[in-house]
């Protein structure tokens, strides 16, 4: 909440710059994935000069190195693992330097990879490489975003909202950028390269907002706000942001983890002549009361990271080659993913059904299990075992339309309602619980999209 005495944000610039640092945290990830066939065209053996960012699906027996599979798995690890490390970073690292060097560093790695556009190389260095890449960027970007958040906390708490804002549209736009690099009429060199070099543009232009913030009245104010003083005002930008009538739900799965730290130390006892405060919650008493809604999380994301983008990027267009056909896996699966999951998630500033003493919740997460199949059956035309049952594109299109929605809408659901179901001096403690389910079910779902993969 703003205070009596601080000064106007002129012209938004502070709120425009959190937008701008949302935007570039998630551009990495969602670059990686909407680039998924140009990797597989490298890792099928052709050069730089002759891989297209999209114009066929290198699937099936090609794709020896499973990219796709890795590249979700070696994206979602990093998450589990910084999602715990960055609550004791915090207390050993300067701010400063965990946020700018990690945009430097993700900067540099995202340097090297469009440099790799303009590299001959093996399909083995290239994987390796590229998935050294990966770990290491997403490792970054959790430590950035957890950063950013806490830096968030001792700002008003309507801030965090273009924060927000900003990750969500993170997806669209790299898909956007696919479509435009596709349809730029360049050389396939060039187009992969101009590909890769926009986030690197993003990436720069967020450390320039960051860099900006302390010449900023406005910013410079909050920012110099005590430890204690901060640490209370992030605990309440927490809270809030796990009621959906406040500021809404992340509009990612790693936007989602990435907005709560696990940071429960305990607060400092009051002084004798002070109300008595409620003690610290326990673990297991918080775990008991919303443990049937961490497992709702832990599928929703189980069942989505385990074919997407591993089997639904491998789906092709069942028309004749043509233009549709090139265009159809950017615009049918990744984009079209986006803005329907962003879509979903929005549903929950509006309603929330079922609630949190419905049984409903738990058999409409099971219900989306039978998004696997149905994926699995569409036309993925290179495959050993399962026929192909679903070739029109109006299937997949169906099917990513439902997926899509009900993923965004269920995730958004159940961060909204474990704060409902305890104290609230108990929501920390239940927000840092969610988080780590939801990084669970993340990681569940990029392993067993290997199993699903081998299956088709």
């Amino acid at each position: 909440m703003a205070r009596g005495d601080a000064p106007r944000d002129s012209y938004h610039l502070v709120g425009i710059s959190f937008f701008i640092l949302g935007l570039g945290t998630l551009l990495p990830w969602n670059f990686f994935i909407t680039a998924i066939p140009y990797s597989q065209a490298r890792l099928a053996g052709a050069s730089n000069s002759t891989a297209r960012i999209l114009s066929t699906n290198h699937t099936g027996p090609e794709d020896a190195f499973n990219f796709n599979n890795w590249v979700t798995l070696l994206s979602q690890l990093p998450l589990l693992l910084f999602t715990f490390l960055n609550s004791f970073l915090y207390q050993c690292v300067p701010e400063t330097v965990r946020i700018l060097g990690s945009l430097l560093a993700i900067l540099l790695l995202f340097a090297l990879t469009a440099a790799l556009v303009k590299v001959d190389m093996s399909p083995g260095p290239f994987f390796s490489i590229t998935m050294a890449s990966v770990c290491f960027i997403n490792s970054f970007s959790a430590v950035l975003q957890g950063s950013l958040f806490g830096q968030l906390g001792t700002m008003p708490s309507t801030y965090s909202t273009p924060f927000l804002s900003g990750q969500g549209l993170a997806g669209i736009f790299a898909a956007l950028a696919m479509l435009l690099s596709m349809a730029s009429g360049v050389d396939a060199e060039t187009s992969a390269l101009g590909y890769f070099i926009t986030p690197c543009v993003g990436i720069l232009m967020s450390i320039m907002c960051y860099l900006s913030l302390p010449h900023l009245k406005f910013a410079r104010y909050y920012l110099a706000n005590k430890p204690s003083q901060a640490q209370a005002q992030e605990l309440e930008t927490k809270a809030e942001l796990l009621q959906s009538d406040e500021n809404g739900i992340p509009s990612s799965p790693q936007k989602v983890a990435l907005t709560l730290d696990l940071d429960l130390e305990k607060e400092p006892e009051s002084e004798p002549d002070e109300p008595q405060k409620p003690g610290k919650p326990s673990v297991f008493t918080v775990f008991q009361k919303i443990w049937l809604t961490a497992l709702c999380l832990v599928l929703v994301f189980t069942v989505t990271l385990s074919v997407f983008p591993a089997i639904t990027a491998m789906v092709t267009s069942s028309t004749s080659p043509g233009k549709w056909s090139q265009f159809f896996n950017p615009i049918c699966c990744f984009l079209l993913f986006n803005i329907m999951d962003w879509l979903g998630r929005s549903l929950t500033s509006y309603f929330l059904w079922p609630d949190e003493d419905s049984r409903l919740l738990p058999l409409l997460v099971c219900l989306r299990f039978l998004f696997v199949p149905l994926f699995m059956l569409c036309h993925v035309p290179q495959r050993s075992r399962l026929p192909i049952l679903f070739p029109q594109d109006a299937y997949f299109i169906t099917f990513m339309l439902l997926f899509a929605v009900s993923n965004g809408y269920l995730v958004s659901l159940t961060m909204c309602l474990a704060p409902r179901q305890v104290l609230p001096h108990e929501r920390e403690v239940a927000g840092a619980l969610m988080t780590f389910f939801l990084a669970l079910g993340l990681s569940c779902g990029a392993s067993l999209s290997f199993l699903f993969k081998a299956l088709l």
